[in-house]
């Protein structure tokens, strides 16, 4: 989960998307893109990526980081909320990289030299590897100590 916060800053310092129209470059950071999207009236767009790179990365870290110490030392939550907790955590994992995928396709499909290029910035591959580092922490956690926590809570 460290792995995945130290990689989770330059993520969103960087630029995620180096765009290039007719000779002017520029260069997008995920807050910026937001920013962005809503001054050009993409209300929608501007919310789902918001969601998708800033409030669930950051729940996802929050949520890995209260079922660690919730297991160790006891919390006001019991076994079934920390189970739900865990399981949406697992299944949030997946559609964490919808942003990468974004920037891969527009960086695929967006190459008109003469007029426009998309590539992606290094904040692309600093958000993947946040990404892939909280998957791997959330998969490494073992469910069955949520229950034992659990038993070991109820007299």
């Amino acid at each position: 989960m460290i792995a995945g916060l130290i990689t989770y800053v330059p993520a969103n310092i960087y630029p995620m998307l180096l765009t290039r129209n007719f000779g002017k470059a520029y260069e997008n950071t995920i807050v910026g893109g937001v920013i962005e999207l809503m001054q050009m009236g993409s209300y929608g767009v501007a919310l789902i990526v918001f969601v998708a790179s800033i409030v669930i990365p950051i729940a996802k870290f929050i949520a890995i980081a209260f079922l660690a110490i919730a297991v160790q030392s006891g919390s006001a939550m019991r076994g079934h909320g920390r189970h739900l907790l865990y399981e949406v955590v697992e299944f949030i994992g997946r559609w964490s990289m919808i942003d990468v995928f974004v920037v891969a396709i527009l960086a695929a499909l967006v190459q008109f030299d003469f007029a426009a290029t998309i590539n992606p910035g290094i904040a692309a591959v600093s958000f993947a590897l946040s990404v892939a580092f909280t998957m791997m922490s959330a998969l490494s956690f073992d469910p069955k100590t949520i229950w034992d926590a659990y038993e070991a809570d109820t007299p």
